[in-house]
């Protein structure tokens, strides 16, 4: 995409008067408009990628050389993430900081790239030291400003989890040609697309296949990643929308279950969890004094399946995990879902004590009640 060059130059230059019409208009500030949110996006991800790479290289030359790196051992990354977390430092949790030191030792020529005002001179000065003393290697089919420009850090991510050279190049190329989401890019590494296309006798024919059916990369899905995100210090509701009858039925929900007075006290909406390397969403998290428990809402707006349950379960053990405390009973999940007027709801919990499953079936609202009350706010709402 490019902004309409030669009527902007006209314009500039103002060599003779421009006429438009109201469609020329249009698609020129339509153009400009799109052009430009793609380069304040790539310039958000490059400084976020070269932000953690720069990290990378600070925790291993600590880890390598630091006076007092002895007293740290092994919770190094833990230190250093509790004292960014008082700083009010998102983002920079242990395992990220993880991903920024691997990021480091898999793709050390990303130095190369970096401009000197990112740089404090003795960072300068130590990779200057680092391109004079390094050994001659195989030259890498991907240059760092190609991989910096066209992939978001979470696809790096992705990529460093690969350790062999050649398997990482091949996928690199690939996300590159085709554009490919995050979540493409993962599907083609679970497929084992590189393995595949060394057995494939039409090599070419299979990578065209795979492209014309991948997720393709966009401006709107690189801002909503969770990486920038924490890195612009932006609250995921300034950003993030949900469609607005799942956004009215939740706010309907919300104020429902604190209304009826049975010991609800509302704790998030859209809580982001981590679990692995992917983030997932709970849509309302609440804690229920009286059950002495969390109690975690999944609204689904389609019939349940399997798949419902499956994600319900996880939430459930991230929270009996993490977030749980000592004299707490173990979480409850509820999953409503919705599919043409008709509702279902489906109750799960991590507890094995039947008398607990008994007592918070009525503490809570029963199915029937949630039921009819989901069903009320989607002719509400529609």
């Amino acid at each position: 995409m490019r902004p309409p060059l030669n009527l902007l130059k006209i314009w500039l230059k103002k060599t003779k008067p421009i006429q438009m019409n109201f469609e020329q208009l249009v698609q020129a500030i339509s153009e400009t408009h799109h052009y430009l949110q793609q380069k304040a996006v790539s310039a958000v991800n490059q400084s976020l990628t070269m932000r953690n790479w720069l990290i990378g290289l600070y925790v291993v030359e600590y880890e390598q050389k630091g006076k007092d790196r002895a007293q740290y051992g092994g919770k190094l990354l833990a230190s250093i993430a509790e004292i960014l977390k008082q700083k009010g430092m998102k983002g920079l949790a242990e395992r990220n900081l993880a991903h920024c030191r691997l990021f480091y030792q898999v793709y050390p020529q990303v130095g190369h790239s970096l401009h000197d005002e990112f740089l404090p001179k003795p960072i300068l000065q130590l990779l200057t030291a680092k391109s004079e003393n390094k050994e001659k290697s195989t030259p890498i089919e991907v240059t760092t400003e190609l991989l910096i420009n066209r992939l978001s850090f979470t696809h790096i991510v992705e990529l460093i989890k690969e350790e062999e050279d050649i398997k990482r190049t091949f996928y690199e190329i690939q996300a590159i040609k085709g554009n490919w989401s995050v979540k493409e890019l993962q599907r083609q590494m679970g497929s084992l697309l590189y393995e595949r296309t060394g057995l494939s006798k039409n090599k070419d024919k299979l990578i065209e296949l795979t492209n014309d059916k991948a997720l393709q990369l966009t401006p709107q899905n690189i801002i909503r990643d969770p990486y920038i995100f924490e890195f612009l210090g932006l609250k995921e509701q300034e950003v993030l929308q949900e469609s607005e009858l799942e956004e009215k039925l939740l706010g309907h929900l919300q104020q429902f279950l604190l209304e009826l007075g049975k010991g609800f006290c509302f704790e998030y909406r859209q809580k982001r969890i981590l679990i692995d390397d992917d983030y997932y969403r709970i849509d309302l998290v609440f804690y229920h004094r009286i059950l002495k428990c969390h109690i975690l809402i999944d609204l689904k707006t389609g019939k349940f399946n399997h798949a419902d349950a499956g994600q319900m379960t996880a939430y459930l053990n991230y929270y009996k995990e993490h977030e749980k405390m000592e004299n707490d009973n173990p979480p409850i999940g509820i999953i409503l879902c919705t599919n043409k007027g008709q509702s279902l709801v489906k109750y799960a919990t991590t507890a094995e004590n039947q008398l607990f499953v008994s007592k918070y079936k009525l503490a809570l609202p029963s199915e029937k009640e949630l039921a009819k009350f989901i069903e009320e706010g989607q002719k509400k709402f529609q």
